[in-house]
């Protein structure tokens, strides 16, 4: 499947695969579970794309949660992970018969497939879990995807759909993402004070000066507009490009009317461990580097050598992620380190040349290689 080389609205009206992610809020409500009249709008809306274009679409769809609350008697969303896991196994069954109902009026057969960061961060996973997506769309399936909250730790959760969405589209290698929410767009202020809509965002930088603290709506996700930011730079960084607007304006956004707010692409794909390095790793330690370091690795992207390091924070184990910083204990990078926490103090600041003929020729090593290094 070839990336497109589109990075308009345009990408979203003659994209042949899409990612679309749509939220609890846009779904459920905490009275009368899922909400009808919701869900078969947005069914309709992907039916007919992929009728009548031949689109493969891949959806990330949350509600599980809120879809299983009034079944249970649960009046609001459970802060503890065990009821949440027990909305989850109760709802998830009650929404994909929505789904698969709502879909197949249009004839489209759908799948579901549940995925935890485990799946999209373990080599052997990561390709099942492509193989099995890739086939589904070969078959001419829609694939349902969602965190599979049933068996999620905290350890392991994505913590939101929004950055799953992002996830996935890279795994599928889609050519574009839409996020549907309640909210229509990013604006530049609180949108009842009039504040103005934020068209397209071509650099990170440009989000500094924004508050992205924007309220969803029925607060039954986890997300909000800052998750879906998130999520939108996630993919931006990583050669696709996306739309951020509300389920009520799907329709438009697949035909690429000029709605909601669009991320174009400033960034390059790149292995998916580099993706999982960069929003999903847990890391294990801090590295404290010099400015010449610092520089090397910004602006020359190159490997980290033991020359260039002042001081190493943690307990982590060759192969673990660490958390690059200047002197100041600004983090701009982070990589897969080659030795463990005990090994490193003693070849700080010197010489890889002088290290291989003191201590043997397995010192020759970088610290980081540049292949398994992100700047942030």
């Amino acid at each position: 499947m070839k990336a497109s080389r589109l990075d308009g609205r345009e990408a979203l009206a003659q994209a042949s695969r899409i990612v679309v992610k749509v939220g609890s809020s846009s779904l459920t409500s905490l009275s009368g579970g899922i909400s009808e009249e919701a869900l078969t709008g947005l069914v309709r809306v992907l039916a007919e794309r992929s009728n009548e274009h031949g689109t493969e679409i891949i959806l990330v769809s949350s509600g599980a949660i809120a879809a299983g609350l009034a079944p249970l008697g649960l009046l609001r969303r459970p802060k503890d992970l065990a009821t949440q896991q027990s909305a989850a196994s109760v709802g998830q069954g009650l929404l994909m018969a929505r789904y698969t109902e709502a879909f197949g009026a249009h004839g489209v057969t759908v799948s579901q497939v549940l995925l935890t960061a485990d799946d999209l961060t373990r080599r052997t996973q990561y390709a099942n879990a492509y193989r099995a997506l890739e086939r589904l769309l070969n078959l001419g399936v829609l694939p349902i995807v969602n965190e599979n909250d049933t068996v999620a730790t905290h350890e392991i959760r994505f913590g939101d759909n929004d950055r799953l969405a992002a996830l996935v589209a890279h795994l599928v290698k889609a050519e574009a993402m839409l996020l549907l929410s309640d909210v229509d767009a990013l604006y530049d202020g609180p949108p009842s004070a009039g504040a103005q809509r934020i068209e397209t965002i071509s650099d990170p930088t440009e989000l500094e000066n924004i508050s992205i603290g924007q309220p969803g709506g029925a607060g039954l996700g986890t997300g909000g507009m800052s998750t879906k930011v998130q999520a939108a730079s996630i993919a931006a960084g990583f050669g696709i490009p996306a739309l951020i607007t509300s389920a009520a304006n799907a329709a438009q956004a697949l035909a690429g009317q000029d709605i909601g707010t669009w991320f174009s692409v400033h960034g390059e794909r790149r292995p998916i461990r580099l993706l999982w390095l960069a929003h999903l790793a847990s890391i294990q330690g801090r590295l404290t580097l010099d400015d010449g370091a610092v520089r090397a690795i910004r602006e020359r992207h190159t490997s980290l050598l033991p020359a260039g390091i002042r001081a190493v924070e943690g307990a982590f184990e060759a192969g673990d992620a660490v958390e690059l910083v200047d002197l100041q204990g600004r983090p701009f990078a982070r990589g897969l380190v080659n030795y463990d926490a005990v090994e490193l103090p003693k070849i700080l600041g010197r010489r890889t040349k002088d290290l291989a003929e003191e201590l043997g020729s397995e010192y020759l090593r970088e610290v980081v290689h540049v292949d398994d290094l992100v700047l942030l």
